[in-house]
């Protein structure tokens, strides 16, 4: 009998991919999304056709709507990559940040514990959670692993921090079988567009197109800070390898290189044959009123555990998502 998967965020980047690897492995998948007034479907219509998906709306800060779907489906894991994701925005959105992050992941527990309980969950963490922390080992190298303590640094990663730490309780607690991932920076041509690497790379598309003028500048933040960027579509393998295994533990993903923000610019703007220095303004309104300047880390727990491993390079990932915004401007 294939297993039924739900998925809250199927929307996004990464429920999108996830939906594709469990399909792909025969999974009955239910993908979850926000009432929109708008389409904002795009990236699953594809998966229309397949009779094993389908899609429902919900809100993850409804404790009914909740228990209600898990009784409905009695599913046998639960993915939730629904968040409110951006750490500029939640600056200015603090309540709404928590009310998603933090209240809805109780509400998803609570409903796991009281209607199904053999539902296995995954909870998307962040690499957030670290703030300004880091470990060093003996050579002198910085990074963050699970045992790197965390210091978070915005209203998005302290409710994440906090919703980490629910799913800790409620595993302990309760004998839930739940997981928490991880996960350093990931990225894709189906990141969102008020995401800085695919605000670099939808620029470049819109200039290789001609739709701006070449005096038109690329506004930026702090383009000094170093992230560990890996591809969606490794990571959410990873996510189904740690509901897969026989004992349920939070998880480091990553790809254990760093790169700068100005890394990034200088390969995209070559890929499309342009010099970055050229077409960007660093605008100080972008600095995050507080920084998180360098994350790197380290998974050799997954790899171990898991058997997981990224495929994607730094080089291949930004070269995939400037030539796919060059052709879907064109």
């Amino acid at each position: 009998m294939n297993k039924t998967a739900i998925i809250t965020g199927i929307t996004g980047q990464d429920g999108s991919y996830l939906a594709e690897y469990l399909l792909s492995k025969e999974y009955n998948v239910i993908g979850l999304h926000r009432r929109s007034s708008i389409n904002n479907c795009e990236r699953v219509n594809h998966l229309s056709y397949y009779d094993n998906f389908s899609l429902e709306e919900f809100d993850l800060t409804d404790p009914s709507d909740c228990s209600q779907i898990l009784e409905k489906y009695q599913p046998d894991e639960l993915y939730n990559l629904a968040a409110m994701s951006h750490v500029g925005t939640s600056f200015n959105q603090p309540s709404t940040t928590f009310e998603i992050n933090t209240i809805g992941i109780i509400n998803l527990l609570e409903g796991i514990r009281h209607r199904s309980s053999h539902t296995k969950f995954y909870q998307a963490s962040t690499s957030e959670m670290f703030g300004k922390n880091y470990s060093i080992d003996p050579n002198g190298e910085k990074y963050q692993d699970e045992d790197t303590p965390l210091i978070p640094q915005s209203p998005y990663a302290v409710s994440k921090l906090s919703s980490h730490r629910m799913l800790q309780i409620y595993r302990e607690a309760y004998g839930l079988y739940a997981c928490s991932g991880i996960l350093f920076n990931h990225e894709s041509p189906r990141r969102g567009e008020n995401f800085v690497t695919r605000k670099i790379t939808k620029y470049i598309g819109r200039l290789v197109n001609n739709k701006i003028s070449k005096s038109t500048k690329l506004k930026l933040g702090n383009i000094i800070a170093s992230r560990d960027w890996g591809h969606a579509k490794d990571f959410v393998q990873g996510m189904h390898l740690m509901l897969d295994n026989d004992i349920a533990d939070d998880y480091v993903l990553c790809t254990g290189q760093t790169h700068t923000v100005q890394d990034f610019l200088d390969l995209a703007f070559k890929i499309a044959g342009f010099n970055y220095k050229d077409h960007i303004e660093i605008d100080p309104e972008l600095y995050r009123p507080a920084e998180v300047n360098y994350l790197k880390g380290r998974c050799d727990k997954a790899k171990k555990a898991l058997g997981w491993i990224h495929h994607t390079s730094f080089e291949e990932l930004v070269n995939e998502m400037v030539i796919s915004d060059i052709r879907l401007l064109s």
